[in-house]
């Protein structure tokens, strides 16, 4: 199940996004929608990082039954931008952002493992027939 929290006045539907945590983890997801300026200030906080982001993941640290896996948060400013530069649907690149983020929070990081972030962000994009994935258009 999926914990959402939409900071914003957009209006989504997370039912597709709903389907992918069922299918990928038995755990609930925290997701929030936020704008840049408040994904700016959370990526200085916790990574140091003073610029908007695309899109952050916070794992929770201790893994205890019944608890969440963690917090999905995206930037309804990148959505919007990045599915109009690469010419696909708002809801496809939502898609694209929380598989991403989710895959983070399962223990992915295509910062340091050996592709294997990408090969399964490449598989569930070909599941729910997707456009490019984020390390594709950023490799």
């Amino acid at each position: 199940m999926i914990d959402f929290d939409n900071q914003t006045d957009a209006k989504i539907d997370i039912s597709s996004l709903e389907e992918i945590a069922k299918n990928s983890s038995s755990k609930d997801i925290e997701l929030i929608i936020v704008n840049n300026e408040t994904i700016r200030e959370l990526n200085k906080e916790h990574r140091n990082i003073d610029k908007a982001t695309d899109v952050l993941s916070f794992p929770l640290e201790f893994e205890m039954e019944n608890m969440p896996l963690g917090s999905i948060v995206i930037s309804i400013d990148f959505v919007e931008e990045k599915a109009k530069e690469y010419g696909h649907t708002f809801d496809d690149e939502l898609k694209l952002l929380f598989i991403h983020g989710l895959l983070h929070l399962l223990g992915f990081d295509h910062e340091v493992d050996k592709g294997e972030h990408r090969e399964e962000e490449e598989r569930l994009i070909e599941k729910y027939n997707l456009p490019s994935s984020l390390i594709v258009r950023n490799s």
